[in-house]
Parts: structure tokens; C-alpha cells; sequence
């Protein structure tokens, strides 16, 4: 079974320390399920190409813009991802009244990856799926792949703005985000959406739901079960507290810290928890046993709008709360070992690492999780010096039309990070199995 315990969160401009645009997401998945992060660069097509998806084709766009994608190893599609325009997308599993469907639809993860690929802004990509989810569908719908299908709920960033989708078949309801706020597994969007599709309120209304009366209630009509109880609310409410308490001081750490938190939520105000023997909370963790879901990957992205610096993407590796949160920029190459991993576990995959690491942690959580986080700290708080230079240095020599500097200068950044990444992880690895022995 696969999990459905994602939480995804934004912060606009006005509620942020830096005035830039903050994003993040956690992809929970199976535990054992492999995310390899890649880029791929932009391309242009001729008339009459196709994209195939996995159950569905469609007509592919003119042009497809580079970005980057944190994809499940069997997947097309994205948990999330950012282009080369600032368009950041995460997405939730979410359960609907619906009935599954028999005809094939877009998988929701390949919904985030199209939207990369054909928008320039955050209101384009919103125009992008909800054009995609009105004329193909997602869902749940039967397939022989062994794909387990669901509806899903979108946040949508760039620089200026953010928008949540929610989504029902091939119904959806679209609302700006006013400030800040987190989404997960429940649907959120009431009476306030912006926009709407043609035929959700009446369909509601044909099949008496509740919240059909009057204004629809999208969420009260399409959900499946109660959205005040479960732990995709618990999460929803953990993460909007933060971000509500923390206004005009929200930066990236303060996100990393929430994708690494261990809350159970009875106190929406506490401090963050770290408590890596804990299952449940934002970052997710397997059970003792090594079954369930784990926090997969992760990313913070900070979106500049004043055009002084690059975007900074932080990207991690399964559980937050273990990993390092690495800085990624769209204009360089990525190394190509994080792209590396598959269903069987490899000496090769940066992703096979990090989940070595959670499982040596596992044995002793206490005691080895402190230790871990202490081996990354002064590494992280170095990067979160040099990746706002590389940023600052990396937008200056493009706007001087020496992109192919930038390039440069970057790939080579992102690849001694990562080198640095997995000595640090492979010598606490080696420590962990000296204490085993």
C-alpha cells in the first residue's frame, strides 16, 4: 500500500524573513521506494509529437522547460520539482467520494512533471492542470500496472505568487494563498476558492453532498471522510500553526526544521521535536521493523523575485530529520550521481545511502539520531554561507551574457557539495557499523 502522507507548505513574500517566496515539501512514500533526483534540459519539439505518460498520451508543447524533478524510480512524473522560470510545484494524495474509474487518467505525480515542462509562471502552471485534470482526468481509476491511484491536491509557487489546487476526477477548485499555509493529506479548500471547474458544484449538487447548497463547499462535497480527524490533518494543522506563529520571520531553516519535525500535533504551538523513534509527525519514519512509509525526499525552494540572485533549491535525501538539505540551482548540471538509483538497493545511489543511514539510525534512535544531525550541522550552516554567494555570483555572469560561466561555476559547486555529502555520510555509516559489530 502505498502512503499517502505528504505535507507541502508556502510562504509568500510578506511572510517571510528575506521577502522571497519559500516553499517546501516532504514525499512520503513506501519505504523502500527509491527518488532519484534529475534535470533535464530544455527541448523543443516538432509539430505532431506525442508525451506518453504512463496510461495516458497526449500532444507534447512546442517547447519544454529545464527543470528539475524528484521522481519515485518507476515513475514518469514528480513528487516535485522547479523550473528554469521559478515555477515550484508539490503535490498530496488525497481521498475523494468518487467512484474509481475504469478508463485511464493522468497519474497525479505526472500532472506535476507537465506543468514544469509547459509553464512560466505560477498562474500558467495553475492554467496548465487544471486544463490537464478538466480533459484527462487523474484519480482513482483500475489499472493492471499495479499503480495504486488517488486524487491529489497541488501547491503552485513562483517569486510573486502561490495558489493551492484540489482535485476530484476531473473536478478542481483553485485558491490563492493570502500568506503562508501548509497542505497534506485532507482537503482544505471551503468556500474560498478563486476559481472553480464548469461542473463540480452541480455535480455535487446532483448527488446531494454535503456543502452543495449554496456556494460550494469543496471540500465538505468531495472528501471521502471526516477532514478534522486522521494524521493528514493532524499534519495540516502542525504545519499552518508554525507557519502562522512565525510570520514575517520565516526563512529556509525554519522550513527544514518543519520537514524534520516529530510533532504529534496535540500541541500545535510547541517547539520543533526531534524525536527520529517516533513514526508519525511531519517527517515521517518507517516503523521499528523497517515496514511502511518514510519521508522519501524533500525540498525547500527560495524564489527571488527582485532578480539579485538565483533561485536556491535545498534538496534531501529520505528522512530530513538524518539528511542534508543540499543547494541545487537550475542553471548548472546536477551531478549525475543523484540521479542514480532503482528498485534494488545499489552501492552507487546517493538515495541507497541515506537509506542505509536511516536504517543503521533505526537500531538506536536516540542516541545515533543526535549523532548524525551533529555530523551535518556544521556542514549545512557552511552551505547556507556559499549557496546564497554561488546564487548572488551565479545571476550576476548570466545578466553579464556569460551564462555559460554560471553553468559552470555551479555544476562544479553542486558536484563538490555532493562529494562532500556522501564522504560524510559513508564515514558515519562506518562508525554506525563499528558500533553493530
Amino acid at each position: 500500500m502505498i502512503p499517502r502522507s505528504c505535507d507541502t507548505m508556502v510562504a509568500l513574500a510578506n511572510a517571510t524573513s528575506t521577502g522571497d517566496v519559500i516553499f517546501a515539501k516532504n514525499s512520503d512514500r513506501p519505504v523502500d521506494e527509491c527518488q532519484p533526483l534529475e534535470l533535464h534540459a530544455r527541448q523543443t519539439y516538432a509539430d505532431g509529437a506525442v508525451t506518453e505518460c504512463q496510461f495516458v498520451s497526449l500532444p507534447e508543447a512546442p517547447v519544454t522547460h529545464r527543470h528539475i524533478g524528484s521522481r519515485p524510480y518507476w515513475c514518469w512524473g514528480y513528487e516535485h520539482g522547479a523550473n528554469e522560470h521559478q515555477v515550484v510545484i508539490g503535490n498530496e494524495g488525497l481521498g475523494s467520494r468518487l467512484p474509481e474509474a475504469s478508463e485511464p487518467k493522468l497519474i497525479g505525480m505526472e500532472i506535476i512533471r507537465l506543468a514544469l515542462e509547459r509553464s512560466r509562471s505560477a498562474s500558467e502552471a495553475v492554467d496548465v492542470i487544471t486544463g490537464l485534470v478538466s480533459e484527462y482526468g487523474q484519480g482513482r481509476f483500475a489499472n493492471d500496472a499495479g499503480v495504486r491511484t488517488y486524487d491529489n491536491g497541488y501547491i503552485v509557487a513562483d517569486p510573486r505568487e502561490a495558489f493551492v489546487i484540489e482535485t476530484g476526477g476531473h473536478h478542481w477548485a483553485v485558491k490563492r494563498v493570502e500568506r503562508a499555509l501548509g497542505i497534506s493529506n485532507v482537503y482544505s479548500i471551503e468556500t474560498d476558492w478563486e476559481r472553480l471547474s464548469r461542473a463540480a458544484a452541480s455535480h455535487a449538487r446532483e448527488h446531494g453532498w454535503e456543502g452543495a447548497r449554496g456556494r460550494l463547499n469543496f471540500a465538505d462535497a468531495f472528501t471521502l471522510s471526516r477532514r478534522d480527524e486522521g494524521s493528514g490533518a493532524m499534519r495540516r494543522r502542525r504545519a499552518c500553526a508554525v507557519l502562522d506563529a512565525r510570520l514575517g520571520d520565516i526563512d529556509a531553516r525554519t522550513m527544514m526544521s518543519l520537514l524534520s519535525d516529530h510533532s504529534d500535533g496535540q500541541n500545535a504551538d510547541e517547539p520543533f521535536v526531534v524525536d527520529a523513534g517516533y513514526a508519525g509527525g511531519i517527517c515521517i519514519h518507517c516503523n521499528a521493523d523497517g515496514t511502511g512509509g518514510n519521508t522519501a525526499a524533500s525540498l525547500v525552494s527560495e524564489l527571488c523575485a527582485d532578480g539579485s540572485r538565483l533561485a536556491v533549491h535545498w534538496c534531501a535525501l529520505y528522512s530530513p530529520c538524518l539528511a542534508l538539505f543540499l543547494p541545487m540551482f537550475v542553471e548548472g548540471e546536477l551531478p549525475e550521481a543523484l540521479a542514480i538509483g532503482g528498485e534494488t538497493p545499489s552501492d552507487d545511489s546517493p538515495w541507497w545511502t541515506f537509506h542505509r543511514l536511516a536504517a543503521a539510525v533505526r537500531v538506536a534512535p536516540d542516541a545515533r539520531a543526535e549523532a548524525v544531525r551533529e555530523a551535518w550541522a556544521p556542514v549545512q550552516d557552511a552551505l547556507s554561507v556559499s549557496a546564497y554567494e554561488m546564487a548572488g555570483e551565479g545571476r550576476r555572469s548570466i545578466d553579464d551574457g556569460r551564462a555559460t560561466d554560471a553553468n559552470a561555476l555551479l555544476t562544479r559547486y553542486m558536484a563538490e557539495n555532493t562529494a562532500t555529502m556522501l564522504r560524510v555520510a559513508t564515514d558515519l555509516l562506518d562508525w554506525l557499523d563499528r558500533l553493530a559489530a
